[in-house]
């Protein structure tokens, strides 16, 4: 039976073979240094370079690694999905593979985790050796993150943090989704979420493999997060409320119209045909898009009920 190690690292990595060897020495000086046993998972992904090579020459030096390769480019959050489903130790870290994330900041955080009782641990990457094309997004996308979210972190989107076990087996990260893991964990049940200014590194090889259409990316899954924190379980609560409102207004408005004819007409007034008048259309088109409405958050409930997921709840203690 294999003994669970102190830490488990988890390093997604796309072409970046110059740069891991020395994050692989840089790890194991810093286990070694503070007497810890550990697991290094590297998470190739899909990397056309010679990274697949440089892991199993460093695999023959290090027994501590472990790795998994896609076979093709499948994103962050796919290799980060991966490496949480293998990772056995007590404590798990996440950091990236180009050298800007510091292992030397892996006890401080354990300790964080283990002494202080969090149950994640967030990197904040006070001063940033990233350009002002960088920066400024990742401000104005910290500050949104929060305000949706309640979570009061600098920097969701540091590659470095701790996590305890049970948080990661608990969370299925995927999409782009591996900038909210925070909200994530939250959603879960573990509230304990704290943070450590970080040392953060230029890069010292190489490029980023990160484009502006993040921004798109990271924002609409902002949305997709937010919507399945509050309705996520009940779809009908958002479709079918939302859909309810419009076919009241849309009928109500359609009854006013066709009243105010038969009055004006009993009394010999002036009128003008419903079917003359836009509104009619406005109020017929708000009734069909309400009954579409409903029908969409009746067929989530259907899908809902169906879900492995549906009645998936995080127990943290339990007496037999």
């Amino acid at each position: 039976m294999q003994s669970t190690p102190d830490i488990s690292v988890v390093v997604p990595l796309y072409n970046e073979a110059e740069s891991l060897p020395e994050l692989v020495e840089w790890i194991d000086r810093v286990a070694a240094d503070n007497r810890l046993s550990y697991e290094l998972l590297l998470i190739d992904d899909g990397s056309d370079d010679a990274s697949w090579a440089t892991i199993m020459q460093l695999k023959e030096r290090f027994a501590a690694i472990r790795a998994i390769g896609f076979a093709r480019n499948y994103g962050k959050s796919a290799a980060l999905y991966c490496g949480f489903a293998a990772a056995r130790g007590e404590v798990v870290f996440t950091m990236d593979a180009d050298l800007q994330d510091s292992p030397d900041e892996i006890p401080a955080m354990r300790r964080m985790i283990l002494d202080e009782g969090y149950d994640l641990v967030s990197g904040w990457k006070r001063k940033r050796h990233d350009p002002a094309g960088k920066r400024l997004p990742s401000r104005f996308f910290n500050w949104t993150a929060r305000a949706v979210s309640g979570i009061r972190l600098h920097d969701f989107n540091c590659g470095l943090k701790a996590y305890r076990r049970k948080v990661v087996k608990a969370i299925e990260v995927y999409g782009e989704m591996h900038r909210y893991i925070p909200i994530l964990a939250k959603q879960a049940g573990f509230r304990r979420i704290g943070e450590k200014a970080v040392e953060h590194r230029a890069r010292k090889y190489g490029c980023s493999k990160f484009g502006m259409e993040r921004m798109l990316k990271g924002y609409l899954d902002l949305i997709t997060v937010s919507f399945m924190a509050h309705f996520g379980r009940s779809p009908m609560y958002f479709f079918g409320g939302l859909g309810t409102l419009m076919f009241l207004i849309g009928g109500g408005t359609t009854v006013w119209l066709i009243a105010a004819k038969l009055y004006k007409q009993a009394h010999a007034l002036p009128l003008r045909p419903v079917t003359d008048q836009p509104l009619f259309y406005l109020a017929m088109l708000a009734v069909v898009l309400g009954v579409q409405l409903f029908l969409a958050g009746f067929l989530g409930e259907l899908v809902n009920r169906g879900s492995s997921e549906r009645n998936k709840y995080l127990i943290d203690r339990e007496i037999n």
